[in-house]
């Protein structure tokens, strides 16, 4: 072990600091791959599954999916940590990772972070599809490469270009049960690209002076709010017309029409809200964008729930 695996704390019964070290556990090296945001990710790979398929796609490939699934995104979660480690020390929010607290060295984190991808990507090849395994790592490529390592330090268009990282899920779990990737497939891939910004952007909104401090040029940092919430409306206007054009080329049915319709007007309407609330001139706190951030992670996974459902009943009364 290096001088960077592990940390000091002062003894807190005597009150003397004494340089005990804290190692790394299991704990820790999970929270490396970013669980919380890996959540959605696999669900919309899962609930993919179920639309390719038609319904159950099996225990077996739903198992070795999900685990590699989270194996690659956690990889990605992992070498983005290592590469943001320094601007991560600065943020109040991010101070404490394992990589920037210096409970994980970099040189672990990094051979932690090859293993899984490469574990990921071998169980795809052998037990699901050849494709799928292409896709997870497009997937993870796109968030370490592009994203991180390419643009988020360098242009507010990070969110939009290397935002298109957390659309390969459902393209994994497409691909892994059919073996190629149709037209309703790259609808699924196209609702996530436009989504993001929707999701991201308000989140940037809560979190903006932490974004200022560090650097980062997110939207509200570089253009102001009322850009951004202009931004924010217009790509949820994108998401909504694509969320509901594979029912006008018969992939889905009237079940997912009227959910995508329900889901998106309430979409817009909280976006719209945040407009007028720029609009009339009020600064954007965090109470104001918080409804918006987190009902577009509620949208996204039951919009994907209602394209499963769709197609697995609309197979069995076919």
């Amino acid at each position: 072990m290096t001088a960077s695996d592990h940390v000091t704390r002062s003894d807190t019964v005597t009150g003397m600091s004494s340089a005990t070290p804290v190692r790394a556990t299991w704990r820790d090296y999970l929270a490396l791959t970013k669980p919380k945001v890996i959540s959605l990710l696999l669900w919309t790979t899962v609930t993919a599954m179920v639309m390719a398929a038609r319904g159950w796609p099996g225990l077996w490939l739903l198992v070795v999916v999900s685990v590699a699934g989270y194996m690659s995104a956690g990889s990605a979660g992992v070498f983005n940590m290592i590469i943001d480690r320094d601007i991560d020390l600065k943020m109040a929010r991010t101070a404490k990772r394992p990589t920037s607290s210096g409970l994980i060295s970099t040189r672990d984190a990094a051979v932690f972070g090859a293993a899984l991808q490469v574990l990921s990507f071998v169980a795809l090849w052998v037990w699901a599809t050849p494709l799928a395994a292409w896709m997870s790592l497009a997937g993870f490529v796109t968030y370490v490469g592009l994203y991180t390592a390419l643009l988020k330090r360098r242009t507010w268009h990070n969110i939009v270009l290397g935002g298109a990282a957390g659309c390969f899920p459902p393209l994994v779990g497409w691909a892994a049960v059919t073996g190629d990737l149709n037209l309703f497939a790259w609808f699924l891939f196209a609702v996530i690209f436009f989504w993001t910004p929707v999701h991201f952007w308000a989140l940037a909104l809560m979190i903006k002076e932490e974004y200022r401090e560090v650097g980062i040029p997110m939207l509200p940092v570089v253009h102001g709010e009322k850009l951004t919430v202009a931004q924010i409306g217009l790509y949820a206007i994108y998401t909504v017309v694509l969320s509901v054009m594979p029912v006008f080329f018969h992939e889905v049915g009237a079940l997912y029409f009227v959910l995508a319709t329900a889901l998106g007007a309430w979409l817009l309407v909280l976006s719209w809200r945040l407009y007028r609330h720029v609009a009339s001139g009020q600064v954007v706190e965090r109470r104001v964008a918080v409804p918006l951030y987190l009902y577009s992670m509620l949208y996204l996974a039951l919009l994907f729930v209602a394209g499963a459902a769709d197609r697995t009943l609309f197979a069995h009364l076919g």
